[in-house]
């Protein structure tokens, strides 16, 4: 079976291409979709899209999902979430948010709660975010993002000199980031400040893979094409599996939410570079220098 795949890894390279463009056209639509029916490519939280969060700390012995349910009940338009807050391991309150701004619907919400499990003032705190400064964030972290490609792009075209291969990284960061965003709103999570810190660190992680493979391919001339894409592979897994046991540990056993939607799009994306580094950019390698090969036994 194994040689079975490594046989149509090294011969069926263009057809296998099909895979990650297939995978980018399809999250494509999907944030089509979530556009057209939301109005945002993303599932935003309260600090991107404006909203309030009421915070209390008192221990209600209530569940964040049995709250979450019975609160999108009681207020079934207000796009209400509950979420877990915790310290050293321990839950020490739950977080509501919401997408009330106006002080009088908070209050009535906060009055549910309240008359529900005998909150006093001390209990509980309210905080408001605008939608305009959520929106204002939101924009600056997009401009953040540009930035990124616009300088790595800079910085691998210095390095290698090689048009192709700086298109390659780009295009790679690029599908990284599409496909990853699409599966996250497959997951139906609220996207944080701290899941937009999460896909600054993808572009890193895919400019890692992107760099050995290339330098093994165009800066090394030693053994053949096959035996230097394979100790690229070897490279390039050993640390991508790395950071996968760390990002599924951190999973596992921090109850931060946001900690974990840190490391769940991470983990996505890593699966994700994984498929477009060693199928779509081996195979686009591969095919530059079959055609660079090509034009040289022709002359």
């Amino acid at each position: 079976m194994f040689q079975k795949l490594k046989h149509i890894y090294e011969t069926k390279y263009k057809l296998l291409m099909i895979i990650p463009l297939l995978l980018l056209v399809l999250s494509l639509v999907q944030l089509g979709i979530q556009y057209k029916t939301t109005g945002d490519f993303v599932n935003k939280g309260i600090s991107l899209k404006g909203g309030s969060t009421i915070t209390i700390t008192k221990d209600l012995h209530f569940s964040a999902a049995e709250l979450e349910k019975s609160l999108q009940q009681q207020f079934p338009a207000d796009d209400i979430t509950v979420r877990t807050l915790s310290s050293a391991g321990r839950i020490t309150g739950l977080a509501i948010d919401s997408g009330l701004q106006d002080g009088s619907k908070i209050d009535v919400l906060t009055n549910a709660l309240s008359e529900r499990f005998a909150l006093q003032k001390a209990d509980y705190s309210v905080e408001v975010v605008g939608s305009s400064l959520g929106n204002n964030f939101f924009k600056q972290m997009l401009i953040a993002l540009v930035f990124s490609f616009l300088l790595m792009g800079i910085m691998v075209i210095l390095y290698f000199r090689v048009f192709i291969t700086s298109l390659m990284v780009i295009l790679a960061a690029f599908c990284d980031m599409v496909i990853t965003l699409a599966v996250f709103n497959l997951t139906g999570m609220k996207l944080h400040p701290a899941g937009i810190a999460a896909f600054l660190m993808l572009i890193g992680y895919s400019v890692d893979g992107e760099v050995v493979i290339s330098s093994r391919l165009i800066k090394r001339n030693d053994g053949t094409e096959l035996q230097r894409i394979y100790g690229a592979l070897r490279t390039g897994w050993t640390m991508t599996q790395t950071t996968l046991v760390a990002v599924i540990v951190a999973l596992i056993f921090v109850q931060s939410e946001i900690v974990k939607q840190i490391m769940l799009i991470l983990l996505i994306g890593l699966l994700v570079d994984t498929i477009v580094t060693w199928i779509q950019n081996v195979g686009i390698l591969r095919w530059h220098l079959e055609k660079k090969h090509k034009k040289h036994f022709g002359k």
